[in-house]
């Protein structure tokens, strides 16, 4: 898939231009169409859109503003390249940020909730689409936490989402993931249908540091081979 197919399947979801130009940019980011250390070209872009280059810089401070790319003076934007120190940082956040929100979540939760919880972890099952696992993965840990009744942490938990979604994306096809993330999943669903918040909390705290240990393990690795080159 090159950039000017993107292009053509944001067109027909008729968003505002910028955010269809950030739409554009940032799944072919995720998906590795666009490479990490790439140039990103105003010209270039407003080119393929058809726009201005006004429409691009907004789209651009979206994109950095969610850790997708850097703007550099007389260098233009940059697509950040995956790096070990910000998995570990990033995870340490999810760290913080989702165990409070399950353990609000967790006296509020509803049957329709796990329902709803339970069919996600159903639909993963089978699926090969790593841009959809990524999906599904944070539509699962959503559903549990939007019960907290706390809508400023939910749209920081959201935000986030999209700067690790290349991180998760990347964990689930290169180091198969999946298997033990749906068992996670489903213990830890399990634990709060329960209303067991401190086994439930337990279990989203081993989730969580035991997939960013084997990203950022692997990150490392990565890095050191490329150095012995």
């Amino acid at each position: 898939m090159e950039i000017n197919d993107l292009v053509t399947a944001e067109i027909r979801q008729y968003k505002t231009t910028p955010n269809l130009i950030a739409d554009a940019l940032r799944k072919g980011i995720v998906r590795g169409v666009i490479k990490g250390g790439q140039t990103l070209r105003q010209e270039e872009l407003a080119a393929t859109f058809g726009v201005s280059r006004i429409p691009i810089r907004e789209a651009f401070r979206q994109l950095e503003a969610e850790g997708l790319i850097t703007i550099y003076p007389h260098r233009g934007a940059v697509v950040t390249e995956l790096s070990p120190q910000e998995a570990q940082e990033l995870y340490e956040i999810r760290l913080v940020l989702e165990t409070t929100a399950l353990e609000k979540a967790i006296p509020r939760l509803k049957q329709e909730d796990f329902k709803k919880a339970q069919a996600i972890i159903a639909a993963t099952e089978g699926q090969t689409d790593i841009s959809h696992l990524g999906e599904l993965n944070w539509e699962f840990h959503s559903t549990l936490y939007a019960a907290a009744g706390r809508p400023r942490l939910l749209s920081m938990l959201t935000n986030l989402h999209l700067t690790v979604d290349r991180y998760m994306r990347f964990e689930l096809a290169a180091l198969d993931y999946l298997p033990k993330s749906q068992q996670e999943h489903s213990a830890l669903l399990e634990a709060c249908r329960q209303q067991e918040v401190e086994k439930a909390v337990g279990l989203l705290r081993e989730h969580i540091e035991s997939a960013g240990k084997l990203l950022v393990d692997y990150l490392v690795n990565s890095q050191q081979n490329q150095t012995n080159k």
